[in-house]
C-alpha cells in the first residue's frame, strides 16, 4: 500500500480574498513558499487543493480522475461560460458536445479565418489613418467580433457592431468582477443569448439559412445523445462559446503589442512574415503573458496521486499561469524568448494557456488553433504592415487584475498601411 503522504497546508478560515489580491500569482506564490507544487487550502467556504507543473496537469486532465460537474463557481457561469456549456459537461454528453466543436477547426475553416482576420485588419488600419490615435485593445475587440461573426455565419449589422462588441467583451472582463461590473456581465450576457436564441430560431424555422458546416449551421441543428436538438438557450451558449473567446483573443493582442514594443530586437526576426518566427513570437506571448489565470474540476472517486490523497469530491485547482512560467520546466522563465519554441517538446501538459491535454477528447480549448490563426495575423499588421508611432504611457499591467491588460491599453498614433 502506498505510503500517504500529508499535503502542506495553509492556515486560516478562507483564502478567498487572498486570490483577489493577489490574483494570477495566488498558487505560484504559495507552492514558493511550501517548496511543493500541491499544496491545501480554503476558498469559498470549502477546502481546495492547489497544484502547478506537467505531471499536475497530467492528472488534473486525466478523465477517470476527475469531473468539471460543480467545479466552476456560480458567478463564473452568469457571466463567462453560461448554463449548461460544454465547459461543465463530462463523460459521453463532453465528449459528443465536443467533437461538434472540433468539426469546425477543419484546415479549410483556420485558412479562412486567417483570411477573414486580415481583411478586418486591413479594414481597421485604413480607419486609423484618420485618427488622431487609437488604443489597441478596444480596436482589437471589435475587430475580432466582426471577425468571429463572419466566421461563424452570425449576421452583423454595420449599426450593431459596437454594441454587440460591447457584450461579449463585458462577458470576458466581468470573470473576476464584483458590484457593477459584474452585473454589467451578467446583462450583457442576458442580452447576447437572448440575441442569438433569436438566430437559432431562425435557422430552425427557415427563416435564416447559414452555410452548412459553419458555427451558426452546426450548433443550431445539433443534436444530443437522445437525438433531440439541443434546446434554444443551450445552443445559443454554445455559439456564444465561439464569438467569445475570439473576442478575448483580444487581450493576447494587446500583449503582442506590447511585446512588438518592448522586445525590439524580437521583432526585427519578424520582418521577412516567416510564419515559424510569427509562430514562435505568439506562442512566447501565450506563455509569457498572464491569460487565463486557473482551471477547477472535482475529483470523481477517491484516489492517491505520488503519495497524497484526493477525497470524492475535492475541489482541485491547476495553476495555469504558473504552470507556463514554472521553473522546473522551461529555461530562464521570466524572460521573453521566442526561440526557446523551436526545440519545445510540444507537451499538452507543460504549455497550457487555454488548458492542457487531448483537443478531441478533454476539456482543452477548442478554438486554441484559431486563436493562433488571429494572433499570427495580428502580430504581421503590429510588426510589419503598418507603421505607427507610440507616445509615452503607463504600459504596466497588475497581476491582481484578472483579466490583466496593459494599464493603457496600448496607444499608438499617426498610423499609416504599409503596402
Amino acid at each position: 500500500m502506498e505510503k500517504i503522504k500529508p499535503i502542506p497546508k495553509e492556515e486560516g478560515l478562507d483564502h478567498s480574498l487572498n486570490v483577489l489580491r493577489e490574483g494570477y500569482l495566488f498558487i505560484t506564490n504559495r507552492t514558493i513558499g511550501f517548496q511543493s507544487d500541491i499544496f491545501e487550502t480554503r476558498l469559498l467556504g470549502e477546502r481546495a487543493i492547489c497544484m502547478r507543473g506537467e505531471e499536475a496537469a497530467r492528472l488534473f486532465y486525466d478523465r477517470d480522475k476527475f469531473v468539471r460537474s460543480g467545479a466552476a463557481p456560480k458567478r463564473v457561469l452568469k457571466t463567462l461560460f453560461g448554463e449548461d456549456g460544454v465547459q461543465t459537461l463530462d463523460g459521453e454528453e463532453h465528449h459528443h458536445r465536443k467533437a461538434m466543436f472540433m468539426s469546425l477547426m477543419s484546415r479549410e475553416a483556420l485558412h479562412d479565418m486567417r483570411a477573414i482576420t486580415r481583411k478586418h485588419w486591413e479594414f481597421a488600419v485604413s480607419r486609423w489613418e484618420s485618427k488622431d490615435s487609437v488604443k489597441i485593445y478596444e480596436e482589437a475587440q471589435e475587430i475580432l467580433c466582426r471577425v468571429a461573426c463572419e466566421w461563424a455565419a452570425v449576421p452583423l449589422p454595420e449599426a450593431e457592431a459596437e454594441e454587440k462588441t460591447g457584450w461579449l467583451a463585458a462577458m470576458i472582463e466581468a470573470t473576476a468582477a464584483f458590484g457593477i461590473k459584474h452585473m454589467k456581465g451578467r446583462n450583457a450576457r442576458t442580452k447576447a443569448e437572448k440575441w442569438i436564441q433569436e438566430l437559432v430560431v431562425d435557422v430552425r424555422s427557415g427563416k435564416a439559412d447559414p452555410p452548412q458546416g459553419s458555427t451558426l449551421h452546426t450548433m443550431s441543428w445539433h443534436r444530443d445523445l437522445r437525438g433531440e436538438l439541443l434546446d434554444k438557450e443551450t445552443a445559443a451558449v454554445e455559439i456564444i462559446n465561439i464569438l467569445r473567446p475570439i473576442v478575448a483573443v483580444a487581450i493576447y493582442v494587446s500583449f503582442t503589442a506590447l511585446a512588438v514594443i518592448q522586445q525590439e530586437h524580437e521583432r526585427e526576426k519578424l520582418m521577412t512574415s516567416d510564419e515559424k518566427r510569427l509562430t514562435h513570437f505568439v506562442q512566447e506571448v501565450r506563455r509569457f503573458y498572464p491569460f487565463f489565470p486557473f482551471a477547477p474540476a472535482r475529483a470523481r472517486k477517491e484516489f492517491t496521486w505520488n503519495g497524497y490523497a484526493f477525497d470524492k469530491g475535492v475541489l482541485t485547482i491547476l495553476d495555469l499561469y504558473g504552470t507556463n512560467h514554472h521553473p522546473g520546466l522551461w529555461d530562464q522563465p521570466e524572460l521573453f524568448k521566442p526561440d526557446r519554441f523551436e526545440h519545445w517538446n510540444g507537451s499538452p501538459f507543460n504549455f497550457i494557456p487555454q488548458g492542457g491535454g487531448d483537443h478531441h477528447t478533454g476539456h482543452r480549448c477548442a478554438g486554441e488553433w484559431i486563436t493562433l490563426e488571429i494572433m499570427k495575423e495580428s502580430l504581421d499588421f503590429l510588426a510589419n504592415r503598418m507603421s505607427y508611432e507610440v507616445p509615452v504611457q503607463d504600459v504596466s499591467f497588475s497581476f491582481h487584475e484578472m483579466p490583466s491588460l496593459p494599464h493603457s491599453r496600448i496607444v499608438i498614433r499617426k498610423v499609416k498601411a504599409l503596402h
